[in-house]
């Protein structure tokens, strides 16, 4: 994402934990758990609560690496993926800020295990001779 501001500015907002609950669609309930302010920094630990397809579901992460303004990195310590890290990074060029995250996360086994299943009953279905 491109925005029309200083880096530092752009920085500030994302690193605000109040507005990553501005910014995360209201049908999650997303809501943060620690109290705030939280000024973040290398080793911070975040607590939320959401609801992912109608279940409530805590999280918490940490701020596994913290480089202000060019970047910073949370990682899920406790939460509904396997693996979760987002990495936030922060450029600036002639007065514009291009924001980039990356996010590398992986599903709990389950939802793995039900589209395995899925894959092996259609396969089966598809190969048994027409009736």
């Amino acid at each position: 994402m491109r925005l029309p501001l200083p880096r530092a500015e752009v920085f500030a907002f994302f690193t605000d934990v109040a507005n990553l609950q501005r910014i995360t669609p209201p049908e999650l309930g997303f809501e943060i758990l620690t109290p705030q302010p939280i000024h973040l920094s290398a080793g911070v630990r975040i607590d939320y609560r959401l609801r992912l397809f109608g279940f409530p579901v805590r999280w918490q992460t940490r701020i596994a690496r913290w480089d202000p303004p060019q970047e910073f990195v949370d990682e899920q310590v406790h939460g509904p993926y396997k693996l979760w890290i987002h990495t936030h990074r922060f450029q600036e060029q002639d007065g514009i800020t291009t924001m980039t995250d990356a996010v590398q996360y992986r599903l709990p086994c389950w939802p793995r295990r039900i589209f395995r299943y899925r894959q092996d009953v259609i396969r089966r279905y598809f190969a048994a001779p027409a009736q």
